[in-house]
């Protein structure tokens, strides 16, 4: 088919307008200008039928565009249709979206047809859709770092390179990114160590500098001209060379109420300035993100403080009334007590005792004094505690109570003690008395737990917080327990216990300023620590 010329009214800017548009006369396709020669592949001099015209669009057009172009061909007047939207197959063998905007020509029986580019707005309506979705599952996260991967994940599968650069102080350094592997290796190398380490003054990056300082994000239409800006050019050009020719790059402050996060930098051929407002709003839904994280986290805590504090008065209370019951006890059973022991001394001095007789006052005296112990354990862990403070060796007092415990059960049945203490552990200051209360009554639970043969393990080490003293046993454990119980007066975990040894130690830690915790061992048994600050 000859090529037929434009109306003559608009022949010099049919031609030249950048707008793909075709002119339908009657049953024929007799105009279509350069953009659409460039977008459909067609040569100077070529014009297609309506039919083949039509097999250009897409599957879903051709449904109607097929009966319309026959209805045209046999000299009917179908009603035209006018759809907000066509696909059309390019010489590159994409199909692009379009708007057609009709109008009419130079003859009645002329149509015009322009073909609007609409994929700009139909992909900043699926790149809106898809930060919408996941701006919601981002207020679901408890985790700054769960909210940054999440976020960076949903901008790469839209195709996009990202990173997220985090404000340390006066410096940046790169948080969760999804860049090419080749680019991280290279900038690995360059570095000398793993890019995610390397931290970058703000002075060295005035572009993230600049959107910080003025909270709006900043659009690069050459990301590559920027690069050459920031790097040298043998770096410059290693990011030419792997990333794809015509990218684009967005830089959007990311704040956490109103304090600066960071800056989310985005990278794609396909980044324009309208799906860049939608990513600028992204970052803002991030900063939204994170700031609901920490309410969470503040929630939390001011929770725990609550249930510690909820805790405390209980135990004050309980600790109250335990107290007024000890002195009772203390008073009516101490007196005879040691009546019961001088009349055991005064025994032991006389000579008709026949075996018999000698054996039952050892016995009596045993029991004496495990009752006087058990009062005095009880008065121990109720009485008021008032530190005196002076340079203790958590180290030493571990060694007494060791030779305390272990004197005289030489021929009996005992674990194995090994002790480990680090060599750079500084004295603390405490109460010498009462913290060797608390470590003597600690090695005693654990030696007593231990069952024959096994093994109890006692650490000292420095910690952030202070000095730390861990003991660790192999008898049955605390699985299954709240491990905070435990340290309750008369909670029991054995048989032959007194349920007072624990709540001592705790009461003394906390006295000094420290932390107690239990847990159980993945091997079994249990295990205590004890931190006591410096």
């Amino acid at each position: 088919m000859s090529v037929s010329g434009p109306p003559g009214s608009l022949d010099g800017l049919l031609p030249a307008l950048p707008v793909p548009l075709f002119v339908i006369r009657g049953d024929r396709l007799v105009f279509a200008n350069t953009a659409l020669r460039t977008l459909l592949g067609l040569r100077e001099d070529e014009l297609p039928s309506l039919l083949e015209f039509s097999a250009r669009f897409g599957p879903e057009e051709r449904s109607w565009v097929e009966p319309l172009c026959e209805a045209l061909m046999r000299g009917e007047q179908p009603t035209p249709v006018r759809p907000a939207f066509v696909r059309m197959r390019g010489a590159d063998g994409r199909l692009h979206l379009l708007s057609p905007v009709t109008a009419p020509g130079r003859v009645p029986e002329e149509q015009l047809v322009l073909l609007l580019d609409a994929e700009g707005g139909d992909a900043v309506r699926t790149l809106s859709t898809m930060l919408v979705a996941t701006a919601a599952e981002l207020l679901r996260c408890r985790d700054e770092d769960a909210v940054l991967e999440l976020a960076v994940d949903a901008l790469h599968r839209q195709g996009f390179y990202v990173s997220v650069m985090l404000l340390e102080g006066d410096f940046l350094r790169h948080g969760p990114m999804r860049q090419e592997a080749e680019s991280l290796a290279a900038a690995s190398r360059m570095y000398g160590q793993d890019v995610h380490a390397v931290r970058f003054h703000r002075s060295g990056l005035p572009h993230l500098a600049e959107v910080l300082t003025s909270r709006r994000a900043a659009f690069h239409p050459d990301a590559f001209a920027m690069a050459r800006r920031l790097h040298s050019p043998e770096v410059a050009d290693n990011i030419q060379r792997i990333y794809p020719p015509g990218s684009r790059a967005l830089d959007s402050p990311i704040f956490v109420g109103d304090e600066p996060f960071g800056v989310l930098a985005v990278q794609s051929t396909t980044l324009t300035p309208a799906n860049a407002g939608a990513l600028e709003l992204f970052a803002q839904l991030i900063g939204g993100a994170l700031e609901n994280v920490r309410h969470h986290r503040a929630a939390e805590a001011r929770l725990a403080e609550v249930s510690r504090l909820q805790n405390e008065l209980i135990a004050s209370e309980r600790l109250t009334v335990l107290g007024e019951a000890a002195g009772v006890v203390a008073h009516e059973v101490r007196n005879p007590l040691g009546a019961i022991l001088n009349t055991v001394a005064v025994l032991k001095r006389e000579p008709r005792l026949g075996p018999a007789g000698a054996s039952a006052v050892e016995m009596l005296e045993e029991e004496a004094i495990r009752l006087e112990d058990i009062v005095r354990d009880l008065l121990d862990a109720v009485r008021p505690l008032e530190p005196r403070p002076r340079p203790v060796s958590l180290g030493e007092l571990v060694h007494r109570a060791l030779a305390q415990l272990l004197h005289g059960r030489e021929e009996l049945p005992k674990p194995r003690v090994a002790f480990d203490e680090a060599p750079d552990v500084p004295d603390l200051s405490g109460d010498e008395t009462l913290l060797q209360l608390a470590v003597t009554h600690l090695m005693r639970n654990a030696i007593q737990a231990s069952p024959r043969g096994g093994t109890v393990r006692v650490e000292v080490r420095r910690v952030p917080d202070g000095v730390s003293l861990s003991v660790e046993d192999e008898g049955p454990g605390i699985a299954g327990l709240d491990p905070q119980r435990v340290f309750e007066p008369f909670f029991l975990t054995r048989a032959n216990g007194r349920g007072l040894g624990l709540a001592i130690v705790r009461r003394v830690v906390l006295a000094h300023g420290g932390k107690v915790r239990a847990g159980a061992r993945p091997e079994g048994g249990a295990r205590f620590e004890l931190v006591l600050p410096l």
